[in-house]
């Protein structure tokens, strides 16, 4: 959208200011934390621009509403006005929720640690499509009852990895159980959208967790504060 001049409408009196540029971009929102009395600044993961910061103005006071779209993982699409160091959330068309998480202390704590991961990986105009869709496809699967949350999380770290390119497929140095390397095959070259549609037995689940763990400590190398919450309640 071009830009129109401040100045004056010669003959009318009248005042014009310019008119600030707009994007939308579909993205979920990562984390948000408060700025003054009323505002929110948020992260975003979205297709068209990797990793976006954004300030969303009165978000904070009760009837806002900007409040509940800044909520982390707010999914859907969102207009921003492009300033000179940062963007300002205009407004928010919200497709999901994930009401469920908000209600569970457990699922919510597991998707504030995916999200975190997402925030540590993504970059600002990166094309982050990928972990964007493996974001919100793992973010579903922990409200299904059927799926063990902690495969689930198995599969988005080893997946986040390999988004990443860095992963080494099954490990060489260790004995591992047959369904235990199909899985981690699996993991890393099914489309996304099929990630989340096996379970494996208790010994194949310890074997994941063992690798996703070292995989985890040798590529990523990072402390995540919600790792550390979940921990304790899990």
């Amino acid at each position: 959208m071009p830009l129109a001049l401040p100045g004056t409408v010669p003959g009318t009196g009248w005042i014009i200011t310019a008119m600030q540029e707009y994007i939308w971009v579909k993205g979920i929102v990562l984390k948000q934390a408060p700025v003054g009395e009323y505002d929110r600044h948020i992260s975003l993961l979205t297709l068209e621009r990797g990793k976006v910061s954004a300030f969303a103005r009165g978000a904070r006071k009760p009837a806002s509403r900007l409040a509940a779209a800044t909520s982390p993982f707010s999914f859907g699409s969102f207009k921003l006005y492009q300033g000179r160091n940062s963007y300002t959330l205009a407004e928010a068309d919200i497709q999901n929720y994930f009401e469920e998480l908000r209600t569970d202390y457990v699922g919510a704590c597991y998707g504030m640690y995916f999200a975190e991961v997402a925030d540590f990986y993504a970059r600002e105009n990166n094309d982050e499509r990928e972990l964007m869709k493996l974001l919100y496809q793992s973010l579903r699967a922990l409200g299904v009852k059927s799926l063990q949350r902690s495969l689930v999380r198995c599969i988005f770290e080893c997946r986040a990895i390999a988004v990443n390119g860095e992963f080494p497929g099954p490990p060489t140095d260790r004995k591992l159980d047959p369904s235990t390397v199909y899985a981690l095959q699996y993991i890393a070259g099914s489309p996304i959208e099929k990630l989340y549609t096996f379970t494996v037995t208790d010994g194949v689940l310890e074997e994941l967790e063992q690798v996703a763990e070292a995989y985890m400590g040798r590529f990523v190398g990072h402390r995540f504060k919600s790792l550390d919450v979940l921990q304790t309640i899990c």
